[in-house]
């Protein structure tokens, strides 16, 4: 008799087809569910093989536009970075995939949702965390929280000593290594309005992108071949120890320099130092999995609130591992050349400058006084 149903994220691979299996040993009804979120895979391969293992029902779900839209295009906005370097693909990704299966499991009447994640890792919160968010009487099957699941299959201690027997570049797959990429830049024009962007144009081919899909897909390509956006980090997880990651972001990188740069053009002084720690916030709560949280969705509101007027285009070159500012310009922007000339005064008296800084030395001139009257008497 069967346990119940079982909607299974399910990559194709050695991993999750290992428990593809062991679910049905251990007597449940299988649905397996691969997302299409733009990786480079034989879709109808992983269909067939899981087919082939015993899943009684195969959902391959094309996912790229919603993640774009949905998610990306919110981390663009808040410039999102976790601990000043990773632009957290994979964790942008996961509640994007983790939607989409608690979707399927509902619209089945599957009680039961499992992963491949590991006990050790960050996506086995961001997995479930997203599932209990949207799912609340869901139960989730952990096989590698399970020691009869992990005493069992030793499949990845192989897989470990594949991954370091091969060379670095190998993990790469994106980007071509900065020494082998073209030897003249692309030169990128890229537009935005409300802090994300609406259309971008290669300045000498004359092609142009104007839906996020595209948009995104051709920054992808251009910074995949340019070898823009590798990093090799050590991070800190979530659940309390320290891991190393190997990413690229190509698209990601490019988009990044683009919006900082508009943002500052328009954006006031003021509103942006407040946002800069909504970043951070932001940052945190979706590497660590809280996506659908009530802070998070506070914070998304916040920041899209900030991005109101972040309008306007930014020219850039993308060569050689790098993104290098160009230019800008927008119909938003607060940055006026007559106020801040040396040649023009402009509606601006310089004598005033005289008792701004008196006002802000009143302090220090306070601090410094008493820290000198203590040293004395000491």
């Amino acid at each position: 008799m069967s346990k119940g149903t079982v909607v299974l994220a399910y990559s194709g691979g050695l991993d999750t087809s290992c428990i593809l299996v062991w679910l049905k040993e251990e007597g449940y009804d299988v649905i397996t569910y691969l997302a299409n979120i733009g990786q480079d895979e034989d879709f109808e391969a992983a269909r067939k093989k899981a087919e082939s293992l015993g899943a009684k029902k195969v959902f391959i779900e094309d996912l790229r536009a919603e993640f774009v839209e949905d998610f990306i295009w919110p981390a663009v906005q808040a410039n999102a970075v976790y601990e000043d370097r990773y632009l957290m693909g994979t964790a942008v990704a996961r509640p994007c995939i983790g939607r989409r299966q608690v979707e399927i499991a509902r619209r089945e009447g599957a009680q039961f949702v499992s992963h491949g994640a590991t006990g050790k890792g960050n996506d086995q919160i961001r997995f479930e965390l997203t599932c209990y968010a949207l799912y609340p009487e869901v139960k989730i099957i952990a096989p590698w929280r399970i020691p009869e699941f992990y005493n069992r299959f030793r499949g990845r201690i192989d897989l470990m000593e594949y991954a370091q027997s091969h060379a670095p570049d190998d993990l790469y797959l994106m980007t071509k290594n900065p020494e082998d990429s073209p030897s003249t830049p692309d030169l990128l024009e890229i537009e935005f309005k409300n802090g994300v962007p609406v259309k971008v144009t290669n300045v000498k081919e004359g092609k142009s992108k104007d839906s996020p899909l595209d948009i995104f897909s051709y920054l992808n390509e251009i910074g995949g071949k340019h070898g823009v956006g590798r990093i090799d980090i050590v991070e800190n997880r979530f659940i309390g120890m320290k891991s190393r990651g190997i990413y690229e972001t190509p698209g990601g990188t490019i988009l990044l320099q683009a919006h900082l740069d508009i943002e500052t053009f328009t954006m006031d002084k003021e509103v942006r130092r407040i946002k800069q720690g909504l970043s951070i916030r932001f940052s945190e709560l979706v590497y660590n999995g809280f996506w659908y949280s009530p802070e998070c969705d506070f914070v998304r509101h916040c920041i899209a609130k900030s991005q109101e007027n972040v309008e306007g285009k930014v020219q850039l070159s993308v060569f050689k591992g790098h993104v290098y500012i160009l230019g800008r310009e927008s119909p938003k922007s607060l940055y006026n050349e007559e106020l801040v000339s040396m040649d023009v005064q402009g509606d601006y008296d310089p004598c005033d400058a005289s008792g701004f800084i008196r006002i802000n030395a009143v302090r220090l001139r306070e601090h410094h006084r008493l820290q000198g009257f203590s040293s004395t008497k000491q």
